[in-house]
């Protein structure tokens, strides 16, 4: 079965990316607090807004993209339109490409160049290679932390943000979007990452799964199993058999 995998769908946080996710989040509202500071506005109001409109997009029913999802709910919760509006967008896309990239630190010391082989040992095989990382961010958020592993955005075949979708994991029309526009079935692909719910929910429709188990994610009541298990270094050793 696994020589028949000609696609390889990666999660980033927490997979790619070697860190706990309540750590980062914590780091990443910190930073993102100074953003809004900085524009007058205030800063718990909007990280409200921020959740509410992270929110929608998981609830997303696939009418428009995560981004207009997105959007179009923190300027109702902010009372913010027009150029007000764009004005803090553009501040938050600058926040992604520069001050975000301090949350850098929160990687630990080592190993952080495993997910960068595991990419470009694909790539030269032939292997499709997706980002399937939850598309709640913005592309530029997505490269800056990609930066930080020594990964880019044109690195793979695919990349998912909240802008080019129109759903969230665990939904699983988040993953047959993704096989349609890679052009496989899922039982040619294999999904890598460390969230029970949210990455492992796509074995339902025969794509074969491997949990990432350093820093794992679970949802009470919501875990599906994995077909194979282990840790960022194991799963390259166990890619080298496709």
């Amino acid at each position: 079965m696994l020589k028949m995998i000609e696609a390889v769908l990666l999660d980033l946080d927490g997979t790619l990316l070697r860190f706990n996710q309540e750590v980062f989040v914590r780091a990443y509202f910190k930073e993102l607090k100074k953003v809004f500071v900085k524009l007058n506005v205030d800063a718990d109001v909007a990280v409200n807004a921020v959740w509410a409109g992270t929110k929608t997009m998981a609830l997303n029913d696939g009418s428009v993209l995560n981004s207009e999802r997105f959007w179009h709910t923190f300027s109702k919760q902010m009372n913010l339109y027009g150029q007000q509006l764009k004005t803090v967008e553009d501040a938050c896309n600058s926040f992604y490409q520069n001050e975000f990239s301090s949350l850098k630190t929160i990687l630990p010391p080592d190993g952080n160049d495993i997910g960068q082989r595991i990419v470009n040992t694909l790539k030269k095989r032939g292997v499709i290679t997706v980002l399937a990382t939850n598309p709640l961010f913005p592309e530029c958020a997505i490269a800056t932390r990609l930066s930080w592993i020594g990964l880019e955005v044109g690195d793979f075949h695919l990349v998912t943000s909240y802008s080019n979708c129109r759903y969230c994991k665990p939904n699983l029309k988040y993953y047959t979007e993704i096989f349609k526009t890679i052009a496989k079935a899922p039982e040619q692909c294999l999904m890598a990452g460390n969230n029970s719910s949210e990455d492992m929910c796509v074995g339902v429709l025969g794509t074969k799964t491997f949990f990432v188990a350093e820093y794992p994610e679970y949802q009470e009541g919501k875990c599906f199993p994995s077909d194979h298990r282990g840790t960022l270094a194991e799963l390259e050793e166990f890619l080298q058999s496709i």
